[in-house]
């Protein structure tokens, strides 16, 4: 996978909204912050648009989706929020001049399907926080880690036991993102290399028969039982049903990953919870899963 270049200060970062619509202050909020890691920022021309839902028509989303890729100086760019709009625009942008310069891209949730078109490109890409979720005048454990992986200084994360952990070690390539986007883009032109991957699942607000009726899609299409290994991010607001009663979220994923026999970390923090640590997509890591706890090195 193709790796773009870290960041150096004075560095240019284009923020765009290529989903959700959201205000512009905290369009703005988001690129103080970037600023006081000493960084220029620039925003999409339709970044303060509004339709229906949407951060703009699906025209005006695309349109600076891709001028945000046609433009050579920028180093990075940051999805403003998720939301709901990504998948609707993905087929309408041209990634492959990143393929001569490859650029940081960078978001989570409803972002996942970009990050799933720019790993069948060969490209890596960043699961982390986005101005949305940005503090007010400042940063947090989440904003330090995105910091930290722009500026190549994340080696990996020590992460405590939990009891669900199935022990054991392995390498691969680092793929997944937001469990509804990657079952909802199952059979398209970026659907999810499971063979030999690390995938990493995070989920809010879902039901747990509808955690389980994705698990078994991913099942049932073959994902799981190519995998390596599995890092579970935070399943937010999981909501119990009659269907699964007494259930948790993650007890819920157990039976689907248990059987599988290999390396399973719960509980790392990253997803629609604070903190919300940042991970390299498309990169190849070492996943070591024990009873003191679970050591990712990229």
């Amino acid at each position: 996978m193709l790796q773009p270049p870290f960041l150096k200060k004075n560095d240019l970062v284009t923020i765009i909204v290529p989903a959700g619509k959201i205000a512009p202050p905290v369009v703005e909020n988001g690129a103080q912050l970037l600023r006081q890691w000493g960084l220029r920022v620039k925003t999409g021309k339709y970044a303060g648009e509004e339709y229906l839902g949407f951060a703009g028509t699906d025209a005006q989303r695309s349109a600076d989706l891709q001028a945000a890729i046609n433009d050579e100086e920028p180093a990075a760019v940051l999805c403003a929020r998720g939301g709901y709009g990504s998948g609707r625009i993905v087929d309408r942008v041209d990634f492959s001049p990143w393929l001569e310069k490859p650029k940081w891209f960078i978001g989570y949730s409803d972002i996942t399907v970009f990050h799933a078109r720019l790993q069948q490109l060969g490209l890596q890409s960043l699961h982390a926080t986005m101005p949305k979720n940005f503090p007010e005048n400042g940063g947090n454990e989440s904003t330090e880690t995105l910091r930290k992986a722009l500026f190549g200084e994340l080696r990996g994360y020590d992460i405590p036991p939990h009891p669900l952990n199935r022990p054991g070690a392995a390498k691969g390539v680092l793929r997944g993102g937001n469990l509804s986007l990657i079952v909802n883009i199952s059979a398209t032109p970026d659907d999810i290399d499971a063979a030999g991957a690390i995938l990493f699942l995070e989920d809010v607000d879902e039901y747990l028969y509808s955690i389980d009726r994705m698990m078994n899609n991913l099942q049932r299409s073959g994902k799981l039982g190519r995998l390596a290994g599995v890092i579970i991010g935070d399943f937010t607001n999981s909501k119990p049903d009659d269907v699964l009663p007494g259930k948790t979220a993650y007890e819920v994923l157990a039976g689907y990953l248990d059987p599988l026999h290999i390396p399973v970390c719960y509980g790392f923090p990253a997803g629609h919870s604070e903190p919300n640590y940042a991970l390299y997509f498309g990169r190849e890591l070492s996943l070591d899963v024990g009873s003191a706890g679970v050591k990712i090195n990229f």
